[in-house]
């Protein structure tokens, strides 16, 4: 099972305090949009998003389809197939995938800790 990207999604409350933070660490706005509240920032192969009032949580995000870079890959596994495999795992959603749908999709899990787990596929 390929499941893409990987990068944390932050729950931040100052989205400017917490970019010139990650900006010390080395971390370089990459995406996103600060003027709505989010911004995706990289540091070589470590990407975190950060979030003003858009989650409650932290959330580890994947993104089939996707490599570090945002870029397309050649071959991945769709997450509609992620979806079928987890659930014959029993592993229960938060939120699904429409499994009639083809192109971008999400879903949501959640692990035995209450850590939700986003795959969010864009293409």
């Amino acid at each position: 099972m390929k499941l893409g990207a990987f990068s944390v999604s932050l729950n931040v409350k100052d989205i400017h305090l917490s970019k010139s933070f990650y900006e010390k660490l080395g971390f370089q706005a990459f995406g996103g949009d600060i003027t709505q509240n989010w911004l995706i920032m990289k540091n070589e192969n470590c990407v975190i998003g950060l979030f003003q009032g858009m989650f409650e949580k932290n959330i580890l995000t994947f993104n089939p389809g996707w490599n570090q870079n945002a870029e397309n890959l050649e071959t991945f596994t769709d997450i509609r197939d992620i979806q079928k495999k987890l659930k014959s795992e029993g592993i229960k959603f938060l939120s699904e995938a429409d499994e009639g749908s083809v192109g971008p999709a999400h879903m949501i899990i959640e692990d035995p800790d209450g850590n939700q787990i986003l795959l969010d596929q864009h293409r």
